[in-house]
């Protein structure tokens, strides 16, 4: 019999009800939030699950079914604009920071549900942060753009979430966020208390193998040169969004903005890019299957180099991009950083 016909079932008959919920409890699929009578005196019991998609409702039992997808938590707004919406689980002082990457927002990698649930056993929480460049908007975005968000949303949880220090995870472009904040950021920055950088990988090396490339990248120059920066490129250059001539040089150039991973650049371009990382606890999570890297390159090479530059630790996952084949591994390494971590004291920016 299946949970949800378990469950059911239990509510047709009362006196299986306190076993129903004990079992699934006790399996970790089931929490309790609220229990209340019924006049007759049989038992309400209002369940949250986590490994189940269906829903069963009785007369005598109401048993909300939540697919493993779902998760409780928080919904805030920390900043101006509409966009500005972040998602907390936990409601601890400590909070780690998901920064995706394009075309991302929320539930952007399968490894986040497993890792909130982690999380909280160290008492820290998962925050998601959509910014201007979350979704569609990476076209017309940038990566100081991004990182003003990133200040908002840390000075957000100092002062109104009591938070003592974040570590930013950051998914494949969300990389380059990180970098780019820990370079130009604010004084919250100082609140950072370590990165991670999973699946940092090269925009431009990947979009070379791209047929038209080459062709686009002339015609952003052509269009920066005169001025247009900001002026959209032809929907051929990006079908996925919008983009700007600014934003698709920045990706797809040769040492552009987001060009801070990929493995052609020299040890002292990488160095210059990426040294300052290394004033903090960093660790490179490196997907040893991912698809956005071209076959020519050594993985093992550049995973070596980056963290050279960075003064990093290396983590190499036998995974894809997102690790989608690679759940646990990927929480196991997070998990891991957190709790080698965060036992250092954290730097109060208004002290």
């Amino acid at each position: 019999i299946d949970a949800h016909n378990f469950l059911e079932y239990a509510g047709y008959a009362p006196e299986f009800e306190k076993d129903a919920y004990r079992i699934f409890r006790d399996l970790g699929f089931l929490r309790e939030r609220e229990r209340e009578r019924e006049p007759g005196g049989a038992a309400r019991v209002n369940l949250s699950a986590g490994a189940t998609g269906n829903a069963a409702t009785s007369e005598a039992a109401e048993v909300a079914m939540a697919p493993k997808t779902q998760m409780q938590g928080t919904l805030f707004k920390y900043g101006p604009k509409p966009v500005q919406v972040a998602f907390r689980t936990g409601s601890f002082q400590q909070q780690v920071i998901f920064i995706g990457g394009l075309t991302d927002g929320f539930f952007a990698t399968e490894y986040l549900l497993p890792l909130a649930k982690a999380l909280e056993s160290e008492r820290w929480s998962l925050v998601q942060c959509l910014l201007s460049s979350s979704y569609s908007g990476y076209g017309t975005s940038s990566l100081k753009q991004d990182a003003q968000e990133l200040e908002q949303l840390i000075n957000y949880l100092i002062n109104e979430e009591n938070s003592h220090g974040v570590v930013l995870l950051g998914h494949s472009t969300g990389c380059q966020d990180i970098v780019y904040y820990l370079r130009e950021g604010g004084i919250c920055m100082k609140a950072v208390r370590g990165a991670i950088l999973q699946a940092p990988v090269s925009d431009r090396e990947y979009r070379a193998t791209l047929p038209g490339t080459a062709a686009m990248i002339d015609l952003a120059d052509e269009m920066i040169k005169e001025g247009r920066e900001l002026d959209l490129m032809p929907r051929g250059a990006e079908p996925a969004a919008p983009i700007t001539a600014h934003r698709f040089r920045s990706l797809a150039g040769y040492m552009g903005d987001d060009d801070m991973f990929s493995s052609d650049l020299s040890d002292e371009q990488l160095r210059v890019r990426l040294e300052h990382m290394s004033k903090l606890p960093c660790q490179v999570i490196f997907s040893m299957a991912d698809e956005y890297v071209p076959d020519y390159v050594n993985k093992h090479n550049l995973v070596k180099r980056l963290c050279a530059a960075m003064g990093a630790t290396a983590v190499e996952i036998w995974g894809n991009h997102s690790l989608t084949n690679r759940i646990q591994e990927a929480v196991r390494a997070v998990v891991d950083f957190i709790k080698r971590e965060s036992s250092k004291d954290w730097d109060d920016p208004w002290k």
